[in-house]
């Protein structure tokens, strides 16, 4: 069995090997950028979930000592910790140490 392919059936049908292979990385390129918007959206839903479970235990505690308590020093503590707390989170926070960058494969560009 023998093809006989026509100059022009060979160029027609790399050029549809080549459509598609860009269809493909495009895809994966897409896939990939949707997967990194979707991780950013949970650390922002997490971190909100963490910091009003804290803000509730705190609030507790506070809300048991001032009560229940007739120690002043103790109620100093109990209104001062979670302050410092809150001001070491804050400036950690606010402070930029690092990117969150992903790695890149070969000569991948952006």
């Amino acid at each position: 069995m023998t093809l006989n392919l026509t100059p022009t059936q060979i160029l027609a049908g790399v050029g549809v090997l080549l459509t598609l292979f860009m269809v493909w990385r495009y895809s994966a390129r897409k896939a990939q950028r949707a997967a990194d918007k979707a991780r950013a959206s949970a650390r922002v839903v997490s971190l909100a979930g963490r910091v009003l479970f804290t803000g509730a235990v705190f609030t507790g505690i506070q809300w048991l000592v001032i009560t229940h308590m007739n120690n002043p020093t103790l109620v100093l503590v109990v209104l001062g910790l979670p302050d410092m707390i809150a001001a070491y989170v804050l400036t950690r926070a606010l402070t930029v140490t690092s990117l969150d960058t992903t790695t890149r494969r070969g000569g991948d560009r952006r």
